[in-house]
């Protein structure tokens, strides 16, 4: 096991070159200049060129890359050219609202995605199951804006039961920082709740299937001890795989969500570095995204372990 992490970890400084280096081009590459962003409307072309000799814009893209990369091999992942702020606190500012909401949307997820995937398997073909079927079809659907403005709608406007939009820090009482989160937590768990349900009800329906299934019943174990004990257990390896999945995209945050509720989350850096062409702050959040993507799935894979024991590395 030991072997297998090490070699993972290392794999992941060619992934990590790879995306740098696609990054900085595509970056390059594209139309528009940051320089002008930054010296504003009615700039002439010399206060202009000032910037963009401060920036080093007007260096060899080699030149620019080398002197980037020698920097990140470093620790300094750079500095905002809008604010001037390094990008590491940029990120760290961040990442609490993101990890936060992910947090509680994979609690939102998991209460109710695996539940009702084991009961649509357990009454396969019947009412429940196509119900649960209907809402899994239903969440992929209709995009998280609408069920976002709907909650609003609901539960903000009319019953006045949550805030409209913001945040809450938890250093400001667990309360006020939960109350914030709930609403785009249930907005953003819909789409998760109804891939994560049709996972685990077809994972555990193939599951039901063994032989072993039938011994546990002839053995007179009750309905719920096969579905939880040797059902679940045994389709958890596809489910393990889906929900890591999940966790890296709510890590790296979500735009949509962030931005109708007004979360200064990392989805949020991630427009406003875009907007602002602000190099820096794209290129250290794209290498913080893949290092995250990474980490979970190989996390995900030491899990399986613990899910299956026939499975070594």
């Amino acid at each position: 096991m030991l072997a297998f992490i090490l070699r993972r970890l290392l794999a992941t400084i060619p992934v990590l070159v790879l995306v740098a280096v696609v990054v900085f081009a595509i970056l390059r590459l594209s139309p528009g200049d940051p320089a002008v962003i930054m010296a504003g409307d009615g700039a002439t072309p010399e206060r202009i060129e000032q910037i963009r000799q401060v920036m080093g814009l007007d260096q060899p893209l080699f030149k620019q890359f080398f002197l980037w990369a020698g920097r990140l091999v470093q620790g300094d992942i750079g500095t905002s050219l809008m604010s001037g702020v390094p990008v590491r606190q940029l990120i760290g500012q961040r990442l609490e609202p993101s990890l936060s909401l992910a947090l509680l949307t994979l609690v939102f997820t998991l209460a109710v995605a695996i539940p009702l995937g084991i009961l649509a398997a357990w009454r396969q073909g019947r009412l429940l199951d196509r119900m649960v079927m209907g809402f899994s079809v239903l969440g992929f659907s209709v995009p998280v804006f609408v069920t976002a403005y709907l909650l609003i709608w609901a539960f903000a406007i009319e019953l006045d039961w949550f805030k409209v939009q913001g945040y809450t820090p938890l250093s400001a009482g667990f309360w006020p920082f939960l109350h914030r989160l709930i609403l785009p937590a249930l907005a953003l768990s819909t789409i998760y709740v109804a891939l994560i349900a049709r996972i685990t009800r077809t994972s555990v329906i193939e599951v039901m299937g063994e032989d072993f299934i039938r011994t546990a019943r002839a053995k007179g174990l009750g309905e719920t001890g096969v579905l939880l004990g040797h059902a679940l257990r045994n389709a958890a390896v596809p489910i393990a795989t889906v929900v890591g999945v999940g966790i890296a995209l709510l890590i790296s945050g979500v735009v949509v969500t962030e931005s109708v509720f007004n979360i200064p989350g990392l989805g949020r850096l991630v427009v406003e570095a875009v907007l602002a062409r602000d190099y820096p702050v794209i290129q250290g959040l794209t290498l913080f995204f893949a290092f995250v993507y990474v980490f979970i799935n190989l996390v995900v894979d030491c899990a399986y372990t613990l899910f299956d024991p026939r499975i070594r590395y």
